[in-house]
Parts: structure tokens; C-alpha cells; sequence
């Protein structure tokens, strides 16, 4: 996974989703909007759910970068075991 802004709200999980030089944003695992910006994407989440109270800065949501994001959570450039291929 990409990074992202997310932000857990009583109604579910928002995310806005870096997705190559576009953002999408998500409401829990549906995808709800792409956008130019991570600013445009919070502005159309904030409207389509306003019951949310979303922040309306991005600087009041977490911010996952791209390795942390990532299921097994481990820096690509840090050290670490490597598996050797069998065969």
C-alpha cells in the first residue's frame, strides 16, 4: 500500500490514498473519489460526510509514508535477513 492520511471516525475509517500522481479517497475499503491533491480529496470527504466532523486540515490526520503503510511494515532500505531462492 501507497502512503496515505487516515483518519478513524465513529462512522468508519477514512484514508486518503496516495495513488501515483493522483489521491483517492476511501471510506473504510470503497473507494469514493480520485483527486489532484490529498487537499481536494479531504474537502470532498468532508462534504459527502459531514455527520464525520473530519479535520479540516491534513496536519490533524495520521500520515503513514509509503513503508510504513505496508502490511509487513519494514523500511525497504533497512537492513535486514534475506531469504535465498532454492533451486
Amino acid at each position: 500500500m501507497l502512503a496515505q492520511y487516515v483518519f478513524p471516525a465513529k462512522a468508519g475509517l477514512f484514508r486518503i490514498v496516495r495513488h501515483g500522481r493522483r489521491w483517492r479517497s476511501m471510506f473504510d475499503m470503497q473507494e469514493t473519489g480520485r483527486y489532484d491533491s490529498a487537499e481536494q480529496a479531504l474537502a470532498a470527504l468532508r462534504e459527502a460526510w459531514p455527520q464525520a466532523r473530519l479535520p479540516v486540515s491534513l496536519e490533524e490526520w495520521r500520515y503513514l509514508r509509503q513503508a510504513a503503510a505496508m502490511t509487513h511494515g519494514r523500511d525497504p532500505d533497512e537492513p535486514g535477513e534475506r531469504w535465498r531462492m532454492t533451486g
